[in-house]
């Protein structure tokens, strides 16, 4: 464990062109992470976000390695995190960011079959 050194004392000789690369390397892995990946990053176990959701630990160890689920059951992960689920679709005019699949359903009291509305997004 002698050979160990701090990261600063790695990165001290870096340029700043070299920064700046890693600085965008840094951006693009906080921008693509699996859910277990996001939650780690919030400082949340699956323990701790297991109670805010009323659910147990094996719930969220579940959720997280599921490849598909009910956008509702997403929010509401992201929202125990304290976040907002934003759900945008890429198309070569423009984006669209889609937006209240359950707000509608709660309203009308039905979930399942709520419609979602759209809003356009001008790409810069």
């Amino acid at each position: 464990m002698a050979n160990r050194k701090a990261l600063q004392a790695l990165t001290a000789d870096f340029s700043q062109e070299r920064r700046a690369t890693v600085e965008a390397r840094k951006a693009e892995l906080r921008a693509e992470m699996s859910l277990a990946e996001l939650r780690a990053a919030r400082h949340f176990t699956q323990e701790t976000l297991g109670e805010t959701l009323s659910v147990g630990q094996p719930a969220i160890a579940k959720i997280e390695k599921r490849t598909d689920m009910y956008v509702g059951n997403l929010r509401r992960f992201i929202n125990a995190m304290g976040g907002e689920l934003e759900i945008t679709a890429h198309f070569a005019d423009g984006d669209v960011v889609i937006t209240n699949f359950s707000n509608i359903g709660e309203e009308l009291g039905d979930t399942a079959h709520a419609a979602p509305i759209v809003r356009p997004v001008v790409r810069d």
